[in-house]
């Protein structure tokens, strides 16, 4: 029985070790970059030699592929919360744009792909469109469609942002980008921002009715 029991933590601790590797790598990567990055300082952070890293990713290269893919798919699901959504167009726009905000911008992990996806694009331009697909392009997909109904339906005018949804999203990236920069050294209140932003943009949109968003 107790040689049962040994085989299945060894079988359990062998199917967490990729995984393991793929955070210790992000942390290295997302500390370092690309290319100051040793394989044998993400075995180090694991207490492994580097040899088993290379048993899994058998390059450098490979394991920052894996690692970015593998930190995105574990963030949050835009998807799946944009449906969600209830209310106005213009309800459901600020909704949305929060609940992207928390996703990217407050989030240190998608702000750490951020930074990786610019400082290493050239050399890994599939890991930016995966970025784009994952985090970008689900978000302004919701707007387009937001904004198009709105002003079939009415309730927006075709104005320019009507025509630029993505200027939307911009403040976004606007906290993200700051945060990446200044590292805590230059605080700023980034939903505070985004609503600031939202309503700014959301007064020139919305029908004038009276109403105040």
């Amino acid at each position: 029985m107790k040689r049962v029991e040994k085989k299945t933590s060894r079988a359990e601790r062998k199917a967490r070790r990729p995984d393991e590797i793929l955070e210790a790598a992000f942390e290295e990567f997302a500390a370092k970059g690309y290319a100051a990055t040793r394989v044998e300082d993400v075995a180090s952070r694991l207490g492994i030699t580097k040899g088993t890293v290379y048993l899994y990713f058998p390059t450098k290269e490979v394991l920052f592929q894996e690692m970015f893919r593998q930190a995105s798919t574990s963030s949050a699901d835009l998807s799946t919360a944009i449906g969600s959504l209830r209310g106005s167009c213009a309800d459901r726009i600020r909704g949305l744009l929060l609940i992207s905000y928390e996703s990217t911008a407050n989030d240190r992990k998608t702000r750490e792909l951020l930074r990786l996806s610019l400082a290493e694009g050239t050399r890994f331009p599939e890991a930016v469109d995966f970025y784009h697909g994952k985090f970008i392009a689900p978000t302004l997909a919701a707007l387009t469609a937001l904004v198009e109904q709105g002003v079939k339906s009415g309730e927006f005018r075709q104005d320019a942002a009507a025509h630029a949804p993505d200027v939307l999203a911009s403040s976004i990236f606007h906290v993200a980008v700051w945060r990446l920069m200044f590292a805590g050294r230059k605080p700023i209140d980034g939903k505070a921002i985004v609503e600031a932003h939202i309503d700014l943009v959301m007064s020139g949109l919305v029908q004038r009715s009276g109403r105040r968003y």
